[in-house]
């Protein structure tokens, strides 16, 4: 399920309450008052077996004799009642509920240690019904639009326009009580609970496209589907801000592993790197959320990360620049032109630089001059607005100077107005106007860093990769030797496995061989040539360097007999419990000016694989320089990885050392998520060390763990790869074409088809004319979620390389989330129509919706389009004039 019934839920035009009671201090007393207090206009329906009134309204005995189906009802009674409620209500016609009752974990027959839980037999009842169920286990929902307050908090919400989503129902009582101390005020103030059924991604699916809501924000403590919730959150991050604070930062994965990715791979850093994918943006704390939610709300778009500081001293000042720099922002560099103008204006004793410091006396004309100044310096991409007050000018009065400056700036200006009631005005006219105001320096600039994490992080939403070299891996091969290592019930492949598998990905690797004792080692060293480096095989010891089985540089076939002899005694001595099962001998690299670094796969419980890259060696551990990304990777994703680490900056070349070839780099990177994505029975992989220098890169080193599995590759990622297996070359009137998913590296493409189209063919599309598509529009319709909506585009064979891609048209389709309902749309090149090329998109497209599920496709166009309604009755649409006469509609059952 998703977004299916939530408005019953949302906004109900009745409710009934399922244990509604008079008891003081008890849960259905609770819910009827507040639903009362909140003034809900439609009927309440309190349900009670003994009574015939409950808070002197009129009570039903049961969920049978309600004069109606409730929109939603709130269930207040024990948990083993739960599921025959669900099912009355689903007979009766309800199809949503909120479950506040607690203890559903428990069998549903006492005592039994089989057969399902009470929440299970709960969610089995509302099944058939498409019930919907908030909780259970939590606090309840408030609407304040609505007038809806069915919950047991304490308080109600104000209305504001900010949606709160919370798993914690302790937590949210106390923030909603922090909110009204504050008049914060909500769109939607809703209680997960444990989340059974409505969980974060269907709330989020609700919460994108509702017109009241304006920013999303969330506490969580898990997720549950997380390809749901992926898709979910990056349709909503594209319309609204999400923001989000997340309790366990303690790194549950920084335990011992086999790997060193199974050991650096924490679950909060995998969670960084989902919600940085999916464009939300994360803070550390209730505050922070809030401050976060007023900043993109309400400050202007930024467009770059160059910050100026102004303040009427020099405290405030240097507060700020230090939380900027500990922060990880960039102080704006102010320009000759800058300083010379700031000079004309300020006295000789300002500070002659980024703080600005505009002097204790400062009267309103000196801030509105330098604040003038400031926004108007192409150096300077916002701006952090300090007064503290003194007895010369009232800060009121500097307030009101300055804020048609701040109005009418293209760039954001956050305000600080330190003290308290002395500014309080200053800060309540900022507020009042819309401008972002914060009681301390460091709150500004965390505001200010929001605000460029979330750019940041919007960026990676909107940005389109170059078209990346393709590669075809040797799919048999490396099929091949994990079907091998699996048939022997291994689950890690040795080294030479290892590296076949990698070279099956075209990633470059050294010659190694393996040798099944001392005699075959000196002989497989004889035939790649000295020096060589030699290793112990053996499946018990994951780290060969901790037990002495690692020797390099071996320029002999007596030096290697030496060595393995020694090995062999160490191994025996060390870890009796091994089975030296021989050795590697590889041929030994000489780059002085390489850089060691690891490529991995870890495997997280909750979002699958994630890929981590950063600096390696024997010391990965403890220099602890690595960040992670979810596949699948396109080259900008892959140079954001590299960016993040530390190592970086060495790889870009420093004095005698050139900088590391970054195309075979990110090319690694990508062949090492197109691995991932095809190959499920890859569960770890380490390639450390990984050498990198201005020649390219070369894997030495590389462990990868196994399992046996049935499900396709893409089935445990969290993000929907590209799927090429619905590429299909194709024979048209047109000579052949190929039909395939549309690529975010298509967007030039997609860009020359729009501006190609004549002015009649954009209305006919459109519904109006338009000259240029713009930039954030087509980044949407080329980077597109897999898993919820489908663009084919016809591409001549071969003329990919083309000004215009060989483009010839497009047919997309977008489905709701629950998969019932695709709108679809369809162009062909101008000029190229009536070659068929409308039929054959449209039958691809189809038969795709058909395959995935989906129950219908629907679609609009304009009367005057003749050759759309011709082509859509010709695949067996129907289509009908609307009542406006203005538009035609189009429908096709896909069964």
């Amino acid at each position: 399920m998703s977004i299916r019934n939530l408005e019953h839920l949302f906004r109900p035009r009745s409710v009934a309450v399922i244990g509604a009671s008079d008891r003081e201090r008890s849960v259905g007393s609770v819910v009827m008052r507040n639903l009362r207090q909140a003034g809900f206009a439609g009927p309440v329906w309190p349900v009670n077996l003994k009574h015939t009134t409950v808070c002197g309204a009129q009570a039903w005995p049961d969920i049978a004799s309600l004069p109606e189906a409730p929109d939603v009802a709130v269930i207040c009674t024990p948990a083993p009642s739960v599921p025959g409620l669900i099912a009355a209500l689903g007979r009766k016609g309800t199809r949503a509920a909120i479950v506040l009752s607690a203890g559903m974990n428990a069998p549903m027959r006492p005592g039994s240690t089989s057969g399902p839980s009470i929440g299970q037999a709960m969610l089995d009842a509302a099944r058939p019904h498409l019930l919907r169920i908030l909780g259970p286990n939590c606090i309840g929902l408030l609407v304040p639009g609505v007038r809806l307050n069915a919950s047991f908090a304490p308080a109600s919400a104000q209305p504001g326009h900010v949606a709160f989503v919370s798993q914690s129902g302790a937590l949210a009582t106390a923030l909603l009580d922090w909110a009204n101390s504050r008049s914060i005020g909500f769109s939607h103030f809703i209680s997960l609970g444990d989340g059974a059924d409505v969980d974060f991604g269907d709330v989020l699916d609700y919460l994108a496209s509702d017109p009241d809501t304006r920013a999303i924000l969330m506490y969580m403590e898990s997720v549950g589907s997380t390809r749901k919730f992926m898709s979910a959150a990056r349709a909503a991050a594209r319309n609204k801000p999400v923001i989000v604070v997340k309790a366990g930062r303690a790194p549950e994965g920084a335990k011992a592993a086999a790997s060193h990715t199974g050991a650096l791979a924490g679950s909060d850093a995998v969670f960084d790197a989902a919600i940085r994918r999916a464009g939300m943006l994360r803070v550390d704390t209730l505050t922070d959320l809030f401050d976060a939610a007023e900043t993109l709300a309400r400050a202007r778009p930024l467009h770059g990360e160059r910050l100026a500081l102004m303040s009427n001293g020099g405290g405030a000042g240097v507060l700020a620049a230090d939380a900027l720099s500990l922060g990880g922002g960039l102080l704006a560099a102010l320009s000759d032109d800058t300083l010379a103008r700031l000079d004309a204006c300020l006295p000789s004793n300002w500070s002659h630089g980024n703080p600005v410091d505009l002097i204790g006396d400062a009267p309103a004309i000196r801030y509105t001059s330098a604040l003038g100044i400031l926004l108007d310096a192409p150096e300077v991409d916002a701006v952090v607005f300090m007064q503290a007050p003194t007895a010369l000018v009232p800060s009121q009065e500097i307030a009101a100077a300055c804020r048609p400056l701040m109005h009418a700036s293209t760039k954001p200006v956050l305000t600080c107005w330190l003290g308290g009631a002395v500014v309080a005005a200053a800060r309540v006219d900022c507020d009042e106007a819309g401008i972002p105001t914060y009681d301390t320096p460091e709150r500004a600039v965390a505001a200010f860093l929001h605000l460029a994490d979330y750019r940041r992080n919007q960026e990676v939403l909107l940005q389109t990769p170059p078209a990346a070299q393709t590669f075809t891996p040797n799919l048999a091969s490396a099929h091949d030797v994990l079907a091998a290592a699996l048939s022997t019930q291994r689950e890690w492949l040795n080294e030479a496995e290892a590296k076949a598998l990698l070279a099956a990905y075209d990633i470059p690797v050294v010659e190694t061989r393996t040798a099944a004792d001392a005699d075959e080692a000196a002989d497989a060293a004889a035939a790649i040539g000295f020096p060589v480096v030699l290793k112990i095989l053996s499946p018990q010891i994951s780290h060969k360097s901790d037990v002495g089985g690692v020797a390099l540089n071996l320029k002999s076939a007596e030096e290697v007999l030496t060595a393995a002899r020694s090995m062999q005694r160490r191994v025996g001595e060390l870890r009796s419990d091994a089975v030296l099962a021989g050795f590697t001998v590889q041929q030994m690299v000489t780059r002085p000016h390489a850089h060691e670094l690891i490529v991995g796969v870890a495997n997280d419980p909750l979002f699958g694989p994630v890929i981590l890259f950063g600096q390696g060696g024997t010391a990965v551990e403890v220099l602890k320089d690595r960040a992670v990304a979810l596949p699948p990777l396109n080259i900008n994703l892959a140079r954001d990885l590299i960016a993040r680490t530390r190592v970086a900056g060495l790889l870009a070349g420093y004095r005698d050392r050139a900088a590391v070839d970054q195309g075979a780099l990110c090319a690694s990177l990508l062949k090492v998520s197109q691995l991932v994505c095809d190959l499920p029975q890859v569960v770890e992989l380490d390639i450390n060390p990984l050498l990198a220098d201005e020649q390219g890169v070369i894997a030495l080193d590389a462990r990868v763990k196994i399992r046996r599995t049935t499900e396709q590759g893409s089935a445990r990622l969290a993000i929907c790869p590209y799927p090429s297996q619905l590429e299909e070359h194709l024979q048209s009137a047109v000579g052949p074409i190929l039909i395939r998913p549309i690529r975010p590296e298509d967007e030039p493409r997609l860009r020359s088809f729009y501006a190609d189209a004549s002015p009649s063919d954009m209305r006919l599309r459109f519904f109006f004319v338009r000259r240029e598509v713009l930039h954030s529009e087509l980044a949407r319709y080329s980077q597109i979620d897999y898993d919820r909506e489908m663009t084919f585009i016809a591409v001549v064979e071969g003329a990919e390389e083309t000004d215009d891609g060989g483009l010839l048209g497009e047919a997309r389709a977008v489905c709701d989330p629950d998969n019932v309902s695709a709108e679809f749309a369809i162009q062909v090149r101008s000029g190229w129509q009536g070659k068929g090329l409308g039929h054959l998109l449209l039958d691809k497209l189809l038969r795709h919706l058909r395959s995935r599920g989906t129950r219908e496709a629907v679609g609009e166009c304009l009367p005057e389009n003749a050759a759309m309604t011709a082509l859509a009755r010709s695949v067996g649409f129907d289509v009908r004039e609307l009542p406006d006469h203005k538009t035609m509609a189009m429908r096709i059952e896909l069964r």
